[in-house]
C-alpha cells in the first residue's frame, strides 16, 4: 500500500473526517486490523484564514507549499489536499514537490459523469464559487458545467462555512438555508450539487433531500484509498 500524504488543518473538522474515512475504507478493503499508511501535516487555520480573507494569496500559497514539502519528506507517495479551496494552488504545489497530487476536482468529476450528470450546482467558500480554478477544471477536461448561487446566497454559504462549520457549529437554521440555496440551483437546471467545501457534509447530507449530492470529502477519501491500493490486488 502506498503511503497517503494528507495536508490537513483546512480545517481540523474536515481533516478528522478525512482521516476517519480513509482508515475505515482501508480496513474494509483489506480486512482484519488493517488501516491506511499515511502522513498528515496540519496547518493552523487561524493563521491562514486572515490571509485568505485579505486576499494575501502569496502568503497562503507559501504555507501550502512548505507543508506539502514536509509531507513529502515524511515519506508520502502522493499528496491529498484535504480542502477544496486550496486546490487553487494545486499547480504550484505540484511543481514544488516530486510526488503526484490526487486532485479533488478530477475525482469528483468522475463520479458526476458516472452518475450521468453534466450540469451541477457548486457550493463552497466564496473563493471556490467565484474564482475560475474549480469551475474551469470541471469544464475542461470533464465537460461539466457548474452553476453557482447568486451573490447574496454565496455570501450566506461562505459565512456559514467560516463562522460555523469550521468551528464545529451545526445550526439547523443554516441547514434550512443551505437547502433553500440547493433548491434554487435545482430550479436553474442543476442535476446534482457538489458539496465543494470539505466541511459542508457536516451540515448537509443525502438523506435530507432528493437531488444527488456529491460529497467531495468522501469522494476524495475513496479516491485516495483506491490510488494507495492500486496494483496491490486489493
Amino acid at each position: 500500500m502506498k503511503t497517503i500524504g494528507l495536508l490537513g488543518g483546512m480545517t481540523c473538522e474536515s481533516s478528522l473526517v478525512y482521516y476517519k474515512l480513509i482508515n475505515e475504507m482501508a480496513r474494509e478493503r483489506l480486512g482484519g486490523h488493517h488501516s491506511a499508511a499515511s502522513v498528515m501535516v496540519s496547518v493552523d487555520f487561524g493563521e491562514v484564514q486572515p490571509h485568505m480573507e485579505r486576499g494575501e494569496w502569496d502568503r497562503v500559497m507559501a504555507v501550502m507549499i512548505e507543508t506539502a514539502q514536509a509531507i513529502e519528506r515524511g515519506g508520502a507517495d502522493f499528496l491529498v489536499l484535504c480542502t477544496n479551496t486550496m486546490h487553487k494552488f494545486a499547480e504550484p504545489i505540484g511543481q514544488a514537490i516530486r510526488i503526484p497530487i490526487l486532485h479533488i476536482v478530477d475525482a469528483t468529476a468522475r463520479e458526476i459523469r458516472q452518475a450521468g450528470r453534466d450540469t451541477v450546482g457548486l457550493l463552497g467558500t466564496r473563493f471556490t464559487m467565484e474564482e475560475p480554478f474549480y469551475r474551469d477544471r470541471l469544464r475542461e477536461p470533464h465537460g461539466i458545467t457548474a452553476l453557482v448561487p447568486d451573490a447574496d446566497d454565496r455570501a450566506l454559504v461562505h459565512r456559514v462555512i467560516m463562522d460555523e462549520l469550521s468551528r464545529g457549529i451545526i445550526d439547523p437554521e443554516s441547514r434550512r438555508a443551505y437547502w433553500r440555496v440547493i433548491d434554487t440551483l435545482a430550479s436553474r437546471g442543476a442535476q446534482g450539487i457538489i458539496l465543494g467545501c470539505t466541511e459542508i457534509p457536516l451540515l448537509v447530507t443525502q438523506d435530507q433531500g432528493r437531488i444527488p449530492l456529491f460529497d467531495t470529502t468522501t469522494i476524495h477519501a475513496r479516491a485516495a484509498v483506491d490510488f494507495a491500493l492500486k496494483g496491490t490486488g486489493s
